[in-house]
């Protein structure tokens, strides 16, 4: 019916929930980077299998899991491990697996995003979309070291019911995940608005009329090629013009780091401007691929 992908490192914290969302699946695979706590000893526990490899970026790492794993069933579900099925999102998933046939090769899923135990109603993140149903070998990520989306031969749809996102680790995981993901994101705008290396038709393509992830691309790259004062405008952004207030405190706070992350992408586009910089030196290999 359905085989399940979850990338996994340093996940005992939230693997246990996340597998118990999708264990109706008939085949799980937890793809582990070597994890140093009680992940993998988890998982087996619970009967799934285990998959290694060392991590190198986001979108390598996950394509070779889906050209080398030997999935057994015709649609994949890919699941990070702070994430969750809802039971009605399960159910229409169990649906479509069901299906003899159908013409759509993916399917978008709307992600309910939480932030300190609160669902984050506003500020522009509902829903989240994200590619992560798809039939086998219809699919990849695209060329990019983070922030990657899934490319899809054919036509693709959107569910209804929406995924949760709950990661339990706590605020300090929250600034160290973001620090690398703020210095990858800024090699990529670096490499692509700023040097104008040619893109590739394995990269998704921005638009402004659609939604989900080729609209946010379009107005991220338009943010980052005119617009000054990013990080302010993107604090104005989330919590005024797009309701943010109205989730209170957290509502507050999340617009903020935010727009935090947006600053620190900015110091790190201007830090990769000298070739002897550490942040240069570390992401040299993708700065000239």
């Amino acid at each position: 019916m359905l085989s399940v992908l979850i990338p996994t490192k340093n996940e005992e914290r939230n693997i246990v929930d996340c597998l118990k969302s999708v264990s109706w699946a008939d085949e799980i695979f937890v793809f582990d980077s070597y994890s140093s706590d009680k992940t993998v000893e988890i998982v087996r526990e619970k009967g799934a299998k285990v998959v290694q490899r060392e991590f190198d970026n986001f979108s390598t790492h996950k394509n070779w899991a889906i050209d080398h794993i030997d999935f057994k069933n015709e649609w994949i579900l890919i699941l990070d491990a702070d994430e969750r099925l809802t039971e009605a999102l399960s159910k229409e998933i169990k649906l479509i697996c069901q299906k003899t046939s159908s013409e759509l090769k993916g399917y978008y899923i709307g992600r309910q995003i939480w932030f300190a135990g609160t669902w984050v109603r506003h500020g522009g993140w509902y829903p989240d979309w994200q590619l992560r149903l798809f039939k086998r070998g219809y699919a990849h990520y695209e060329s990019r070291i983070v922030h990657e989306h899934m490319l899809v031969e054919g036509p693709v749809g959107f569910l209804k019911n929406h995924l949760v996102h709950d990661d339990y680790k706590g605020i300090e995981r929250y600034f160290e995940r973001h620090n690398t993901y703020s210095s990858m994101e800024a090699v990529e705008i670096y490499k692509t608005l700023i040097k104008q290396k040619k893109s590739t038709d394995d990269k998704l393509m921005p638009t402004l009329f659609t939604r989900g992830p080729e609209q946010r691309r379009f107005l991220k790259n338009l943010a980052y090629r005119y617009l000054p004062a990013r990080p302010l405008f993107k604090f104005v952004w989330m919590y005024f013009i797009k309701l943010g207030f109205l989730d209170g405190r957290i509502g507050f706070r999340f617009a903020l780091l935010k727009a935090f992350y947006e600053y620190q992408i900015s110091l790190k586009l201007e830090e990769l401007n000298d070739p002897e910089s550490p942040l240069y030196k570390k992401y040299k290999h993708y700065l000239s691929s």
